[in-house]
């Protein structure tokens, strides 16, 4: 189904660079009716429909604040990630990124799921083709966005009940801070924002909002794959789904 943009209240996270502050401004030019900008460190938009909020997503005290703080929302953007290169020597680095690429998406989206639920609104997932093919000089975050992958597939039978829609975005490499240091072909933050939330607007399950990414979505959404998930999806129980 179909998500409107215009009108509705959005949150992002990790919206002070890159590709969250890419995502904020193009939801302003889709005309949302208040975007709140939501970082560690927040900065000032010149748009009086931004509100810049504070919130680390790895701090559970900042991200049921925030939740209290906020009214109403109808779409959820988890954007806020990390990616750092490791050799699989430290454990530690792998606890890095479930912190935030994992829990941190888990817990904001717990945390709001009583105003999505309200608005029977939507949660946009912004995951990576890391998550079906590892990039092996980054294994800690390919770990952190497959298992963010699969938390969006059990988000996604279990809200169903509740009108919730949860969508994945599956960028290829974005050319912001976070990968700029890598030897591969990049998009424009702006042009991957774009491409989001016209997926975001058509309603599909997975986004493939880039040149790179979009050679993988016919194979994707007609794969055995996706049809697994589909049965996967039936073993919820109806009371859940009612629920």
């Amino acid at each position: 189904m179909p998500v409107t943009i215009a009108n509705k209240t959005v949150l992002v996270t990790g919206a002070n660079r890159g590709l969250g502050r890419a995502l904020v401004d193009e939801a302003l030019a889709r005309g949302a009716k208040r975007v709140y900008a939501a970082s560690r460190r927040p900065t000032l938009v010149a748009d009086e429909r931004v509100t810049p909020v504070r919130l680390d997503v790895t701090d559970p005290a900042q991200i049921r604040e925030v939740a209290g703080a906020v009214e109403s929302l109808d779409i959820l953007v988890n954007n806020a990630g990390v990616s750092v290169g490791d050799d699989l020597s430290e454990r530690s680095a792998f606890e890095h990124h479930l912190a935030v690429n994992l829990y941190g998406t888990l817990d904001v989206t717990r945390a709001f799921l009583p105003a999505l639920t309200r608005s029977r609104g939507a949660v946009v997932n912004v995951v990576s083709l890391g998550a079906i093919a590892a990039v092996p000089v980054l294994p800690a975050y390919s770990v952190s966005k497959a298992a963010a992958l699969s938390l969006t597939q059990s988000l996604r039978a279990l809200l169903a009940g509740r009108g919730v829609r949860v969508l994945a975005v599956m960028p290829g490499p974005i050319d912001t801070d976070m990968v700029r240091d890598l030897d591969l072909p990049k998009t424009a933050a702006d042009e991957v924002a774009r491409g989001t939330l016209d997926g975001v607007e058509r309603g599909e399950e997975e986004i493939f909002p880039d040149p790179m990414a979009q050679l993988l979505a016919d194979g994707w959404r007609a794969g055995v794959v996706k049809t697994f998930e589909r049965q996967n999806a039936a073993l919820v129980p109806a009371e859940s789904i009612a629920a």
